[in-house]
């Protein structure tokens, strides 16, 4: 099966009548006395009541939309999961993206839906249940942002970087590190004045969407349901999600769902993007020779 068996943009009233239904769910969640339990899972993070509500809900709505098509959640069967290679079209979903932003009340947190077909996203939302706000990409046709549920429509696109003005790098709220601050230092070095906007959940992939920001490096663990969406939607904007090789993210293509570390532009074809990434590939080259020789000591006798 491919795509070009059903129109993509009819999907999208739909999607978004599911994306509110699932948001009523979790803002009821959010607002109740018991919105700060959880349970830990397997890696440690934590599972709320709202992100299994959620769960159901878009899993049934999204096969009732299109019975032919599986649906890979974060909060998916184990079965499922181990089973996702037999399927060249999928959903794929976060019922609950900022689930610790959820728990520290912050607000930030999404629904995000993706359509996966041959490991490329071809269609994407971010959902804002506090706002009802959706943020919407078809790579190669358009980016919107609807506020529902009838507020409007607003077009979207990554805005340009100019020489001279400052560089905004969107960063997870969370997740620091070495890495990332080495990345910083590097921006500042070669372009200047550097801003950094801290934000949780998928939101930093609605500012580049919206030109509200330039870069958003990620060096942290996250999964494939937290990017597919953003992915698309950024694509659909103008800009791009690139691995440290260069190339887009794909999809449903590796043992783990892991997600490779990544950069997500809005000006993609900005210089400063290939000089970071090729100072970016010769470092991930040293440390896989590094790895590479630890290894062999380990194993002399």
């Amino acid at each position: 099966m491919t795509t070009t068996a059903f129109d993509i943009p009819a999907l999208i009233p739909p999607l978004l009548e599911l994306c509110q239904r699932a948001g009523v769910v979790i803002n009821d969640h959010y607002h109740a006395p018991e919105a700060d339990q959880f349970e830990a899972k397997d890696d440690d993070s934590p599972l709320t009541r709202a992100d299994l509500a959620s769960h159901h809900l878009l899993s049934d709505g999204l096969r009732a939309l299109r019975p032919s098509l599986p649906v890979l959640s974060e909060e998916s069967s184990d079965a499922d999961k181990a089973r996702r290679h037999e399927w060249p079209v999928l959903w794929m979903v976060d019922p609950l993206d900022g689930t610790k932003e959820f728990l520290a009340r912050t607000g930030e947190f999404t629904v995000n839906i993706a359509l996966i077909a041959d490991h490329r996203p071809v269609l994407g939302i971010i959902y804002q249940p506090l706002r009802s706000q959706a943020y919407v990409g078809i790579p190669g046709k358009w980016a919107r942002r609807y506020t529902l549920p009838d507020d409007g429509v607003r077009a979207l696109s990554t805005r340009p970087l100019v020489q001279g003005s400052p560089l905004t790098v969107l960063a997870s709220r969370r997740h620091r590190g070495p890495r990332l601050q080495a990345n910083l230092e590097w921006l500042g070095e070669h372009w200047g004045d550097i801003e950094r906007d801290n934000s949780g959940s998928a939101l930093k992939f609605c500012q580049l969407a919206a030109g509200e920001g330039d870069i958003y490096p990620r060096y942290s663990p996250c999964c494939e349901w937290d990017t597919a969406a953003g992915q698309a939607l950024l694509e659909a904007a103008g800009g791009a999600l690139l691995g440290l090789d260069g190339k887009p993210l794909r999809y449903n293509s590796r043992d783990t769902l892991l997600s490779r570390h990544f950069i997500g532009v809005g000006d993609p074809e900005h210089p400063l993007w290939r000089q970071l990434l090729a100072r970016e590939s010769a470092r991930e080259s040293a440390r896989e020779s590094a790895r590479e020789s630890a290894r062999e000591l380990d194993t002399r006798p």
